[in-house]
């Protein structure tokens, strides 16, 4: 089993998640380092709304519940993408960590890139940081 650790800067959301969710069903650990720095396609204002609507959706003391900090909001795209009820999606979902910053003990961890996941817009996108911040998140 590889640990593979992956920079997510300036990274597309989805395409990182899916790609990430088929190397853990592979049977790959994967750490992911800048969520906050992940980047969501499309309007800054549409992408506000979907998730201000995430977090009002359901009861407050029942749930459902969505996660407001960006290291966990990106946990919940990839959980959203691999079968998390199955014992082989849970086991899958066991191997991702996902990290706000890169820790002190990974500082000089070698970072591997993950093809086709990269930011190509110019404009008409917003960090999951900014995301975060809009909603309510501490983080």
């Amino acid at each position: 089993m590889i640990m593979i650790h992956v920079d997510a800067t300036d990274r597309i959301a989805g395409r990182l998640s899916s790609k990430v969710a088929k190397l853990l069903l592979k049977g790959e650990e994967v750490m992911i380092f800048n969520a906050e720095k992940l980047v969501i396609s499309g309007t800054p204002e549409h992408s506000f709304k979907i998730f201000k609507e995430r977090i009002k959706r359901g009861d407050p003391y029942h749930g459902p519940f969505y996660p407001k900090r960006p290291d966990r909001m990106l946990k919940r795209m990839v959980r959203g993408m691999i079968p998390y009820k199955k014992p082989s999606g849970r086991d899958a979902f066991k191997r991702l960590k996902v990290f706000n910053s890169v820790p002190e003990e990974f500082k000089d961890a070698k970072f591997t890139s993950i093809d086709g996941t990269e930011n190509k817009h110019r404009y008409k996108f917003v960090t999951l940081g900014e995301v975060s911040r809009k909603i309510g998140g501490k983080a």
